[in-house]
């Protein structure tokens, strides 16, 4: 999967008893009391908000911990400082646009963050719970980009979550199957985010937050997440709305089946000279990590376990056991480009039909008339649209296509198209399209914090609506407000789907590609990552 990716309440009573986020003395922090001691946080003065960083949520998974279930936090004594972000998941330095605010990177890495606008505990507030992107192999909470403040000054406690990654987080073999009570494998970064949400039951009022208002949201490899989260037993009424940013786990980008991904793993533990789980843990995770990198060694992500996910999720969507939940998602108008298309060559007609007729065989004269190319210009839409497609775009339309179906819960479907303006160092001038991730700073209001791009007015106003849009959903189910222009959920007209276009431009549409998704779906039914 990162070779797709590079291209572009068992409910516990509330123990959270105490927020002081009014101190006695100027100076004094904010102090918050959860299940398993009290945290000391940072008052921010110009946000007004209450921050709380590196929380642990589970046990570190390390040593005998590595390829297990997230265990229970141990509780401390005495009150616990939450002033900085704990480090992040074990991962390779694969994404040049990742810019870490983490204490360094550790296998102890299951720490989430909260950004709380709450005065004392017990006010309700709606909470966000965001899993960040980069492919199951890349990203961490403390990236500026996901960073919590402008949501949470809207009045939404937000709340940035670690998970592991690689093969840490999504290993398989039969000894590890053999070891679990529900003889499942693989999945424990998914497993992390479960947990995660079920420390955000037991503790969120603590911060101010509601356990019953809590949505959870994601960008790429999050998104994916969160269509996983809602498809799995496990997760069911942690969550009462989601949303998603360009990617899910559904149609191309489906799971692996349980017997390949043991297959894998067996073959990985022989590369690295292992014979059994216990030698594996006794291994440096630095070399695990360098070994999981090498060329020959297929990607790690998530599997079809039999116990987060007890069947396939198309499956579980089709049969309407996923979470009945509204869900506001889309993708953007560049997740790819043509150039991927064309190998680089010239957009000649020619050098078009011969990259189709290459990736498409049989099937290349139905591609060429839903992606024609018979100029330059038409050779760029289309070969950035089946490129995109392809990647991520089709397997976020699965996930819209059948929550609508059989979700019972309004759909929200967006399609982002504001363009990055050109660098501020002048090396390279505006993205044509909304490019993959690109939506992220607009959506959490993080523009400010990305220093690469010379934002325009422009580019600040569709952030303040997407925000709206964003924070309105996340305390209603429904992203429409007072000075937003109208955003119909999904439904039927003239022939095609209602469908948002946000950017400079933001109005609705009725989007006919469908007949681009369903093709591509039954051309390759069993595509996996």
């Amino acid at each position: 999967m990162l070779t797709v990716f590079m291209r572009i309440r068992c409910i516990l009573p509330a123990m959270a008893i105490a927020l002081a986020t009014s101190a006695t003395a100027s100076d004094s922090p904010p102090v918050a009391t959860i299940a398993t001691g009290k945290l000391s946080g940072v008052h921010d003065s110009k946000t007004g908000l209450n921050e709380f960083k590196g929380i642990p949520y589970a046990a570190p998974p390390v040593g005998p911990l590595r390829w297990k279930p997230p265990q229970p936090v141990t509780a401390w004594a005495g009150t616990r400082q939450a002033e900085q972000f704990g480090p992040r998941c074990m991962q390779r330095p694969i994404f040049s646009d990742m810019m870490f605010r983490s204490n360094g990177m550790s296998e102890n890495c299951l720490y989430l963050n909260i950004w709380t606008p709450a005065r004392q505990p017990n006010e309700k507030l709606p909470v966000l719970v965001y899993f960040y992107g980069g492919g199951f192999s890349g990203g961490d909470g403390s990236e500026y980009r996901y960073d919590g403040a402008s949501l949470a000054q809207r009045g939404i406690v937000t709340v940035t979550v670690n998970y592991r990654l690689d093969v840490f987080g999504f290993l398989a073999l039969p000894a590890l199957a053999a070891e679990s009570p529900q003889h499942a494998t693989g999945n424990y970064g998914l497993l992390d985010q479960n947990a995660a949400l079920r420390w955000v039951q037991r503790n969120i009022a603590a911060f101010g937050g509601d356990p019953d208002q809590v949505t959870i949201g994601g960008e790429s490899a999050g998104s994916m997440s969160v269509s996983a989260q809602m498809a799995s037993p496990l997760s069911k009424g942690l969550m009462q709305r989601a949303i998603g940013e360009s990617g899910s786990i559904l149609g191309n980008l489906k799971p692996r089946p349980l017997a390949l991904a043991k297959q894998q793993g067996e073959a990985f533990q022989q590369r690295v000279g292992a014979h059994s789980p216990e030698q594996l843990r006794a291994m440096s995770a630095d070399v695990l990590l360098k070994a999981a990198g090498e060329k020959e060694v297929p990607e790690f992500y998530p599997t079809v376990d039999g116990y987060f996910l007890p069947r396939s999720p198309e499956d579980i969507y089709q049969a309407g056991a996923q979470a009945h939940i509204p869900l506001l998602l889309g993708s953007n108008s560049q997740e790819g480009d043509y150039p991927s298309v064309l190998d680089d060559q010239a957009p000649t007609p020619a050098n078009y039909r011969a990259a189709m007729e290459k990736r498409f065989g049989v099937h290349a004269a139905e591609a060429l008339k839903l992606y024609p190319g018979r100029t330059e210009a038409e050779i760029k839409a289309s070969g950035t649209a089946v490129a995109g497609d392809q990647f991520i775009a089709s397997a976020t339309w699965r996930w819209m296509k059948l929550q609508r179906q059989t979700g019972r819960a309004p759909v929200y479907y967006y399609y982002f198209t504001q363009a990055r303006p050109a660098k501020l160092d002048g090396s390279a001038g505006p993205d044509a399209g909304a490019v993959h991730s690109g939506e992220i700073e607009y959506a959490l209001g993080n523009l400010s914090s990305n220093h690469v791009y010379a934002w325009t007015p422009a580019d600040h106003q569709v952030s303040d609506l997407m925000q709206g849009y964003w924070a309105n959903f996340i305390k209603t189910g429904n992203p429409n407000g007072a000075g937003l222009p109208a955003w119909p959920a999904v439904a039927s007209k003239n022939g095609g789907l209602l469908r948002q276009v946000i950017g400079a431009d933001t109005h609705e549409l009725i989007d006919h590609s469908a007949a681009r998704y369903e093709f591509l779906q039954r051309i390759d039914p069993d595509a996996h990552l």
